[in-house]
C-alpha cells in the first residue's frame, strides 16, 4: 500500500514581539487505510486541566453497545486551534452551500436503543 502525501502550508502565528514567522510547509503522510475514514455519529469530550480527550462514536440502531471508534486527545491549546479550524471551514461551507440547518427534531433513534433508562 502505498500512502499519499498532502502538502500543507503552514502559517505560523505572530511571535510575542510580534514578527510574523516565515511560512512553513510540512509533508503529512496519509496511509489508504485513514483516507477512507471512519464513520462517527457522536462525539463524546471530556477534559483535564492538560488535555481534551474527544471520542468520536458509532451509534447503531437496534443495537445495544455503541463503540468508540476513534480517541483524539489534544492539549488545550490544540483544542483551541480547532474549534477555530472548525468555525473557519462551517463558515466557508455555509457560504458554499448555504446555512446547515439545525434541527430540534429528536435523534432519528433513541439513545438508548429501547433498553432500560438509568436515572440520576
Amino acid at each position: 500500500m502505498t500512502p499519499n502525501y498532502l502538502n500543507i502550508q503552514m502559517f505560523m502565528a505572530k511571535r510575542k514581539d510580534n514578527q510574523e514567522e516565515p511560512e512553513q510547509q510540512i509533508n503529512i503522510e496519509l496511509s489508504e487505510e485513514m483516507a477512507e475514514g471512519v464513520y462517527a455519529n457522536l462525539a463524546m469530550i471530556a477534559h483535564s486541566n492538560t488535555e481534551f480527550v474527544i471520542d468520536f462514536i458509532r451509534l447503531m440502531p437496534g443495537v445495544p453497545k455503541a463503540k468508540v471508534k476513534s480517541r483524539v486527545i489534544l492539549t488545550p491549546e490544540h483544542a483551541q486551534r480547532l474549534l477555530t479550524a472548525l468555525q473557519d471551514n462551517i463558515a466557508k461551507y455555509e457560504d458554499n452551500f448555504g446555512s446547515i440547518r439545525e434541527t430540534s427534531e429528536p435523534m432519528p433513534f433513541p439513545m438508548n436503543f429501547g433498553g432500560p433508562m438509568g436515572e440520576a
